[in-house]
């Protein structure tokens, strides 16, 4: 019993079922962290593939077969028209508008691109972008219904 001592124990439960607003805020939280680390090894010189599983069939023998591939991250940032880096913020395949009017964000040069990614991470961890993720999942949702 000693040993569970030096354990701080809790009466904490399991959540079941996650808010669909949680998922969403972790979606768009991982999509993030991916374009840090595509950033990251852009200023460092390197080239970004994570490997993700896929499943094929084997021509041979007919049985399915689990390969890693590299997949391509398509980047958010890009150089404007006045030489400044520009960052939009994707859920899905559209962009979320950050504030009324405005996609984008004026990142100005390479070396800030961590740093504006960095906030725009806390500010989604915090839940400032909330209502913004969830006008693109019904704009989203309502494409697939038609």
């Amino acid at each position: 019993m000693t040993l569970l001592n030096t354990l701080k124990l809790t009466a904490a439960r399991k959540v079941r079922a996650v808010p669909e607003v949680v998922k969403r805020r972790n979606k768009l939280l991982q999509k993030l962290g991916e374009q840090r680390a595509l950033a990251e090894a852009l200023l460092q010189g390197r080239h970004y593939a994570p490997k993700r599983l896929r499943s094929y069939k084997d021509a041979d023998t007919g049985n399915r077969v689990l390969k890693e591939v590299p997949v391509r991250i398509k980047p958010w940032f890009w150089t404007g028209e006045k030489g400044e880096m520009l960052l939009a913020v994707q859920y899905g395949s559209r962009q979320i508008e950050l504030t009324k009017g405005k996609s984008a964000v004026e990142v100005g040069s390479e070396s800030n691109l961590l740093n504006v990614l960095d906030v725009l991470l806390t500010a989604v961890q915090n839940g400032e972008l909330d209502a913004q993720i969830e006008a693109a999942s019904t704009k989203l949702r309502d494409g697939f219904k038609k």
